[in-house]
């Protein structure tokens, strides 16, 4: 990505580096570019690049968000385990808290993740590194 479309910020994830995709199937990202970018106008936050897991997705059923059903009026495939998803900063903190956190690819998740989230937390959930 090379984030230089107006009103988006430069696309870096929490290691420092170039963001990376974090999914095109099913396509993520608050823009739909299959990337965790970010910009003023994503309120949520849609930041942390999560591998889905059933407990959590039933964590966030369960918290008024559910991700499984398909909403194909707003262009929604609904999510399953294995699935790579943009999450809001803030529900991945609140499902870290409730011991529900879903592993996370830490070079797709953007850097301004870490305002609302620990980068030890992340590197604790990440899936990439060795």
């Amino acid at each position: 990505m090379d984030g230089g479309q107006p009103g988006r910020e430069r696309p870096v994830n929490v290691l420092g580096g170039l963001l990376k995709n974090c999914s095109l199937e099913p396509l993520t990202g608050f823009y739909r570019d299959g990337c965790c970018n970010t910009g003023p106008e994503d309120v949520g936050r849609h930041q942390v690049c999560a591998v889905m897991t059933a407990k959590f997705l039933e964590f966030s059923r369960q918290a008024g968000n559910d991700l499984s059903t398909p909403r194909p009026e707003f262009g929604f495939p609904g999510l399953a385990p294995g699935d790579r998803w943009c999450l809001c900063a803030a529900r991945w903190q609140q499902a870290l808290e409730a011991d529900m956190a879903p592993g996370v690819i830490l070079e797709a998740t953007h850097q301004r993740a870490l305002e609302v989230i620990r980068l030890g937390d992340l590197k604790r959930h990440a899936l990439d590194l060795s």
